[in-house]
């Protein structure tokens, strides 16, 4: 059996857990359009990898097709943006 290698790129977010405040961390493939969290950037990283595992699963059992890693569906840019004067802006 031939097995493929796919390379989808994943966007990491610092997060905050609904309800306790508890930090954590948002794993997010903009290339399929899906997320999963944890509470470190590993754990983040290892259920994005899962998740990501078995909604490909659930396209081929259903004759989906798989989007390729490759397309340029998404892409990072940044843009500046003007604060309001009074508001509280955390430095990093």
């Amino acid at each position: 059996m031939k097995t493929t290698i796919l390379n989808y790129s994943i966007v990491i977010d610092p997060d905050t857990e609904t309800g306790s405040n508890k930090p954590g961390f948002t794993a997010y493939c903009p290339g399929l359009g899906i997320a999963d969290d944890g509470d470190t950037v590993e754990e983040a990283l290892l259920n994005i990898q899962k998740t990501i595992e078995f909604h490909l699963q659930c396209l081929a059992q259903e004759g989906e097709e798989i989007p390729s890693p490759s397309s340029p569906r998404s892409f990072l840019t940044h843009i500046q943006v003007q604060a309001p004067v009074d508001a509280h802006v955390f430095a990093s």
